[in-house]
C-alpha cells in the first residue's frame, strides 16, 4: 500500500522520536526492529511447518479416519471464516496506513474493526464443534456413527486450529495494546513500528489459516 514514501530515517513520534541508547540512530532502531519481528516470524513457521508434516504423516497413514472426520466439519463456515481473516488483513493494513497518514479516528477504527473479526473468527469457528460435541480426546460426545476413532481425528484437529487460535487471541492483546497507545496520540509519521510488527503478526495468523482451511475442511 503506498505510504507516500514514509521512510525509516523520519522514524520518532509525532513528537521527536528518542531512540535507545543502544542503538546508532532512529533508522538503526526501525531497521533492527523489523529484522526482530523478521526473525521471530521465522519461527512461527518452523513451528506451525512441524504440525503440517504432523498432518501429511497422519493423513497418510489413517486416510480413511481423516476422510470421514473431514465430513463433520461444515466448509461453508470454514469458507465464511477464510474471508473474515482476509477481511481483517485489510482492515489492518488500513490500519497501519492511517496510523502513518496521522488520521487517528481511521486508524483507531480500522484497528478496532480488526479486534472484532478476530472474535467473529473464533466463535464461528468454535461455538458449531462445542454445540456438535466435536471435542478432543475423552471431551468428544458427539455422533460417532461408523467411525470410532472420531476423537482422535478431532484431537488432531484442535492440535492444530488450537494453536492458531491461540495466536489469534494473542494478536488481539497486541492490536488492543497499540489501540490504547494510538489512542494516546503515541503514534503518527515519523513513528510506528510497533503498529507495523503487530501487523506482520497478525497477516502471518492470517496466512496459516489460509494452509489450514484447504487442508482440514477440503482436502481430507
Amino acid at each position: 500500500m503506498n505510504t507516500d514514501k514514509v521512510t525509516p530515517k523520519t522514524i520518532g513520534a509525532p513528537h521527536e522520536h528518542h531512540y535507545a541508547h543502544h542503538f546508532d540512530n532512529a533508522e538503526h532502531e526501525y531497521e533492527s526492529s523489523k529484522q526482530g519481528i523478521w526473525a521471530f516470524l521465522c519461527t512461527e513457521v518452523i513451528m506451525f511447518g512441524g504440525l503440517f508434516v504432523a498432518y501429511a504423516y497422519f493423513h497418510a497413514r489413517y486416510p480413511e479416519l481423516f476422510l470421514a472426520g473431514s465430513k463433520y466439519l461444515n466448509w461453508k463456515l470454514g469458507a465464511i471464516n477464510t474471508v473474515v481473516l482476509i477481511t481483517s488483513s485489510l482492515t489492518m493494513a488500513l490500519g497501519i496506513y492511517y496510523v502513518q497518514k496521522q488520521n487517528k479516528a481511521k486508524a483507531v477504527l480500522m484497528l478496532s474493526l480488526t479486534i472484532l473479526f478476530g472474535f467473529v473468527f473464533l466463535g464461528i469457528k468454535y461455538s458449531h464443534k462445542i454445540h456438535e460435541g466435536l471435542l478432543p480426546g475423552s471431551w468428544f460426545h458427539g455422533e460417532l456413527g461408523d467411525v470410532k476413532n472420531l476423537p482422535l481425528y478431532f484431537s488432531f484437529y484442535f492440535m492444530m486450529t488450537g494453536l492458531h487460535g491461540i495466536h489469534v487471541v494473542a494478536g488481539m492483546c497486541l492490536i488492543g495494546w497499540v489501540l490504547k497507545r494510538t489512542l494516546n496520540d503515541e503514534f503518527g509519521p515519523n513513528y510506528y513500528t510497533p503498529v507495523e510488527g503487530v501487523g506482520l503478526f497478525w497477516h502471518l495468523v492470517d496466512l496459516v489459516w489460509i494452509y489450514l482451511f484447504p487442508l482440514l475442511y477440503l482436502v481430507s
